[in-house]
């Protein structure tokens, strides 16, 4: 299981998720309001006041999906496809294993303590 995160323009998350609902199983997405600037000092433009410096986040939207191994390329090549204009700000997209998942309409028992930690 992989956890497939993309930080995209606003105006890209429609035709993202149109293209998803062509993707056979896709398991779905969270979608949040971020903001975010660049950290890298040659494309930030020069500011007199550095007051500006504290105000230069432009408005995203983060796109988070948890998907069976099988399914990242896919989802993968779908973000890229729909997100990218070639400009710089289009966003970036990562991925992280996840090791474990709890759907919290299942029933689970939850342990105290790990059995490594029991006395003996």
């Amino acid at each position: 299981m992989k956890e497939i995160k993309a930080v995209v323009q606003p105006n890209r998350v429609e035709k993202i998720r149109s293209a998803f609902r062509n993707l056979k199983q896709f398991p779905g997405m969270t979608v949040m309001k971020v903001q975010g600037c660049t950290g890298n000092e040659k494309y930030r433009p020069q500011r007199e006041d550095p007051f500006d410096e504290l105000n230069d986040y432009s408005n995203k939207m983060m796109v988070i999906i948890l998907s069976p191994d099988h399914l990242v390329e896919g989802i993968l090549q779908i973000i890229a496809e729909c997100a990218s204009t070639g400009q710089k700000g289009d966003g970036l997209v990562w991925v992280t294993d996840i090791g474990r998942v709890i759907r919290l309409d299942e029933k689970i028992d939850v342990v105290d303590e790990p059995p490594m930690f029991h006395a003996s």
